[in-house]
């Protein structure tokens, strides 16, 4: 059985995965799935994106030439043609890390921790229910202003890139499970 455990940024999809896992369900963190895809995609996601960021006063790498994953946030996140182009290149890599884990994990249940599963029918497809996680605009807010340290419009800007989140997932044709947490 395939889970897709998902909700809004700071909902608290990393405690509720926490809470499912068990001998016979383990979770991958689709997050930390990016962060290594994109770590992969480096080389071309700093061709891709290297010239807009300097257009807009955005530094993409830090002093030792290593992308800065907040900046390129900042930049893909306020304009949704860029994101769109981030997504063609990180995707591809993140549906093949995460079917790999599916295979070396096939004998258990496994949860796809990730805030948008549905923008990848490959792995969307697999998944037999889907848990959202909710929780309030201001306990999100302050979640993610404790833990991310970004700027206050940076966080408002990504809570806007998911408001229409569960309509998302509803469209999806799986069964969707509310867990308010």
């Amino acid at each position: 059985m395939i889970i897709c455990l998902t909700g809004p940024m700071a909902s608290g999809k990393n405690y509720i995965a926490s809470r499912l896992e068990n001998e016979e369900a383990v979770s991958i963190d689709l997050d930390k799935t990016v962060h290594k895809a994109i770590e992969l995609c480096t080389p071309e996601i700093l061709k891709t994106f290297e010239a807009e960021a300097s257009r807009k006063g955005i530094t993409l790498t830090d002093s030792n030439g290593n992308l800065n994953r907040r900046a390129l946030g900042a930049l893909v996140f306020s304009d949704s043609e860029l994101l769109k182009k981030q997504e063609a290149i990180v995707y591809p890599k993140v549906i093949e890390l995460t079917l790999s884990f599916i295979e070396e994990n096939s004998s258990k249940t496994v949860i796809l921790n990730a805030t948008v599963l549905y923008k990848t029918p490959q792995l969307m497809n697999l998944c037999n229910a889907v848990y959202f996680v909710q929780a309030g605009f201001f306990k999100r807010l302050y979640r993610a202003i404790k833990r991310d340290k970004m700027p206050l419009l940076q966080i408002l800007k990504r809570f806007k890139a998911q408001s229409s989140l569960l309509d998302n997932y509803k469209a999806t044709g799986k069964p969707v499970f509310i867990i308010k947490n």
